[in-house]
């Protein structure tokens, strides 16, 4: 049985969300601004301290560690330029800080002076936001340094070592803190691989169009094989589609096998069809979407 392959590369969709809400007041905290897929840290500490007057802070000092059972979330948008990190404390605190490049630029080593609240920042202004445990800034200066900064793929944050100072609504009191990523190197993305069998059947008393081929992942996943398929026989356009799901493991292609009925009253017919194939799954490592796709001629025989 011969087949057309083709590997498909990563479809992706990492999106940042951004704040739902600007605050009323300086008394209202922000809602969590935090991805569908943010992973958490291996080895993690996140710390921060403020002047006496400080509104997030209120003068205190905070410290969490992932060795002290304190949850500590890291995340990278699409394009790297802006890292999100959320802490959930044992004690059961929780704070959210946001680092922005300037538009069009990723994070990289460095200071970031004259950084605005994020994400309501400019394009050419460095964005920070501090908030958490219901308090949050409606306005805010600051700066952050970027002393080491590593990223995977799909919004995977290898290495993060920054410092950071903001100033809530103009005031000279500031909040002082850093953070501190470690995680292991990125997992590889899913690859995933799609074959269409050339040679297919028409069913003589149904009509359907029956058809065959294999996927091949490099991590076991659900795979979702849909598509459609297109007859023309004695000037009439013969249409239907078909889907499938297939568990597949490394190793070796898995076959799969689904039939596509016609829409009309016309059915499928011995002879050539087209056949667009899609596969999809789920990268179960980054929680995105992962495909392959190819058009192809099948011959249907009868069956």
């Amino acid at each position: 049985m011969e087949f057309r392959v083709l590997r498909g590369g990563l479809s992706r969709a990492v999106t940042v969300v951004a704040l739902a809400a600007a605050l009323a007041t300086g008394s209202t905290g922000l809602l969590p601004a935090m991805e569908a897929h943010a992973a958490p840290a291996t080895e993690g500490t996140f710390a921060f301290s403020g002047d006496e007057g400080d509104y997030i802070s209120l003068g205190q000092s905070y410290a969490y560690a992932t060795a002290s059972q304190d949850r500590v979330d890291v995340y990278a948008n699409a394009d790297n330029s802006v890292v999100s990190l959320s802490v959930d404390g044992a004690n059961g605190d929780w704070w959210y800080l946001n680092l922005a490049a300037p538009s069009g630029s990723a994070l990289a080593p460095g200071t970031y002076a004259g950084a605005t609240r994020h994400p309501f920042n400019g394009p050419s202004e460095p964005g920070l936001s501090l908030d958490g445990n219901g308090r949050g800034c409606n306005t805010l200066t600051g700066s952050f340094t970027i002393e080491a900064v590593e990223f995977g793929p799909a919004g995977y944050v290898e290495t993060l070592d920054a410092t950071f100072e903001q100033h809530c609504e103009g005031g000279v009191e500031a909040a002082r803190g850093e953070v501190h990523i470690d995680n292991p190197e990125p997992p590889a993305a899913l690859d995933l691989g799609l074959a269409v069998a050339l040679q297919g059947t028409a069913g003589t008393l149904n009509g359907k169009a029956t058809l065959h081929g294999s996927v091949s992942c490099s991590k076991p996943v659900r795979v979702d094989v849909s598509g459609d398929v297109t007859q023309v026989k004695k000037q009439k356009l013969i249409r239907g589609s078909y889907a499938t799901v297939v568990n597949c493991v490394p190793g070796a292609p898995v076959a799969w096998s689904a039939t596509a009925a016609p829409t009309g009253d016309v059915p499928f017919q011995r002879g050539d069809v087209e056949v667009e194939a899609r596969a999809t799954a789920i990268d179960p490592d980054y929680d995105e979407s992962v495909s392959a796709a190819e058009t192809v001629a099948v011959h249907l025989a009868r069956g």
